[in-house]
């Protein structure tokens, strides 16, 4: 097995999300703290919440716009 496993971009969104939801299994909660850096982690939140803040404001555009 590598030390490598599950660092990779899907895994560090997946993990990000699932954190962000709440649902994150203590498995990958402590493979992220044994072979993840932080930095690509803050990261990935940062961009989801980014990410998420651009579509609600979208999505009230839209909807404002057409009433």
């Amino acid at each position: 097995m590598s030390d490598k496993k599950g660092t990779g971009v899907k895994s560090v969104i997946l993990s990000a999300l699932s954190a962000a939801f709440g649902v994150q299994k203590r498995a990958n909660l402590e493979r992220d703290f044994q072979h993840g850096k932080p930095a690509h982690y803050i990261i990935a939140g940062i961009a989801g919440t980014v990410l998420f803040v651009l579509i609600l404001i979208s999505v009230v555009h839209v909807i404002t716009q057409n009433t």
